[in-house]
């Protein structure tokens, strides 16, 4: 596992430049230039992300430490403190395996399609072409729904601020719904009319991330009272009937999961990023090891202070960590000011989710992989961004906010599904290099490699993505009634049928695929 210089070279007239060597302000380097005529792509979009700001957007779309007191609830109802403490931290080093993989494959090939284009890239050829399609359908309902779940996060969170702040106050399902809808407009002026400041807004929040860790551990830990250290290692819960700690800690992994999954969010962004082969492996590895790593101390600190967890879990706010902050400092100013930097950061989070989800969608609409792609490909000139790829990311995220009116369930399960959806893109990805390996077949050069230890570190990253996948499906308890059961199961299936069907009518017809396309051209 190593990072090495590369020796590539562009032409560019009469005047050989060096790979780092910047070409321009919207093509990049000439590391850039070299990757998109390999992969027989246009450089449409404007690179004017860095290392520090991708490392930034990066750290904000995962969101790591902040997920992790929104997510909490559930693992304490399956696994309680210690499971939830040490399955974070399997899941940490899971993560970990699986990002070095994505990270070699950004390397390789760093394009906004992500996962759909390395299938395609990596696959045997026999199957690259509906393999690609199913990923890249995946992959953007991963990202659609990621974005739409952050955005209500935020929203509600907001919601929750109003419940503690006004006692007389009735929480409504459409309240939640209309400040979701908020949020979402706010992300959009983000990633439209203020996408040119995009790099800096993240450098900026990548500072409010590091800052308001520290200024919500710090209170916790100073004016929280504190469960003994026995109680916080060694306890155990099986709330949900499992009649086995071990199997309830792991129906409770998908706490841990969501908080770390997305790395791949910096590849989907690699075509505004100058010297994306070299940039991209270096964040993502980044990431992994700084936001996990905060992620762990805040699951401590959080189960040190939490306290009667029945009462937490039964908090007005509708989010305990809400509860916990004001138990912890007994000052609802104090509360306020301290959920205030984690709405903040859940709607930034939202809005480096919409710029993922929409680059994503534009990618796959460049290769004909979706409906209507003539228009959802399109860049205006002078905007220099998927604009209507924008547009329609806003759209889906705020219809799916309207389920929320129905049923909070409803909605929780359609956006769960977007995990899902993520962690099966990896699971393909990751096992078409794995089988190059195993066949000793080449690889793409790169600026990052594994080495020898690709293959080890691809079937560790293969077996935690199973483990996974297999228990995000699971429901809370061991037998629920209708409206508490993880229907996800149900909803995934019948998004491949659609995507299925799309694909004997009308995709095979239209989608090539990239590296089948690329062929082609030749």
């Amino acid at each position: 596992m190593y990072f090495k210089e590369t020796e590539a070279q562009v032409s560019q007239g009469d005047e050989e430049l060096g790979g780092d060597s910047l070409v321009g302000e919207k093509e990049g380097t000439a590391n850039d230039v070299r990757d998109m005529k390999r992969m027989g792509k246009e450089q449409q979009l404007r690179r004017n992300f860095g290392f520090f700001s991708i490392f930034g957007f990066l750290m904000t779309l995962l969101s790591t430490w902040e997920s992790q007191l929104g997510t909490a609830a559930f693992a304490l109802s399956n696994g309680g403190f210690g499971g939830l403490i040490y399955v974070y931290i399997g899941t940490a080093v899971g993560f970990f395996m699986v990002n070095i993989s994505l990270a070699e494959m950004a390397s390789m090939a760093p394009t906004a399609g992500g996962q759909y284009h390395w299938v395609s890239e990596f696959a045997p050829r026999s199957c690259q072409k509906f393999l690609s399609y199913f990923i890249g359908w995946l992959s953007a309902l991963g990202w659609q729904a990621g974005t739409a779940s952050a955005c209500f996060l935020a929203g509600t969170e907001i919601q929750g601020l109003i419940v503690l702040n006004y006692p007389d106050y009735i929480y409504e399902n459409w309240h939640g719904t209309l400040l979701t809808i908020a949020v979402v407009l706010v992300c959009a002026i983000f990633n439209t009319f203020l996408v040119k400041r995009l790099p800096l807004v993240e450098g900026l929040v990548l500072i409010l991330h590091i800052a308001g860790f520290f200024a919500i551990l710090i209170p916790l830990w100073v004016f929280g009272a504190r469960s003994s250290s026995q109680e916080v290692w060694t306890t155990f819960e099986d709330a949900g009937g499992w009649g086995n700690n071990g199997l309830a800690c792991l129906v409770g992994i998908i706490s841990p999961v969501v908080s770390n999954l997305g790395s791949d969010a910096a590849t989907h962004m690699s075509e505004e990023l100058r010297n994306a082969t070299k940039t991209l492996p270096r964040a993502m590895i980044a990431t992994a090891i700084v936001n996990g790593s905060l992620g762990f101390v805040m699951v401590v600190t959080f189960c040190y202070v939490v306290g009667d967890t029945a009462s937490v879990l039964a908090t007005a706010t509708g989010y305990p960590f809400i509860q916990v902050f004001y138990n912890a400092t007994g000052s609802i100013p104090g509360t306020t000011a301290m959920t205030s930097i984690l709405v903040a950061l859940s709607t930034f989070c939202g809005m480096t989710n919409m710029a993922t989800a929409s680059r994503q969608l534009f990618a796959f609409a460049r290769d004909g992989g979706v409906p209507f792609s003539n228009t959802l490909k399109h860049v205006y000139v002078g905007w220099d961004v998927p604009l209507n790829a924008i547009i329609f990311s806003v759209t889906v995220s705020c219809l799916l906010s309207l389920i929320n009116i129905g049923s909070l369930i409803t909605f929780n399960q359609i956006t769960s599904l977007g995990v899902c959806a993520l962690l099966s893109s990896y699971i393909v990805s990751i096992s078409c290099v794995a089988l190059k390996r195993i066949r000793r077949q080449p690889l793409l050069p790169s600026y990052f490699e594994l080495g020898r230890w690709g293959l080890p570190v691809n079937i560790v990253s293969l077996s935690f993505l199973v483990l996974a996948y297999v228990m995000i499906f699971f429901p809370p308890v061991i037998q629920p009634a209708l409206n508490v059961m993880n229907w996800s199961v149900v909803i995934y299936c019948g998004v491949l049928s659609l995507s299925a069907v799309y694909y004997i009518f009308r995709g095979r017809y239209v989608y090539i695929g990239p590296v089948e396309y690329l062929r082609k051209t030749e």
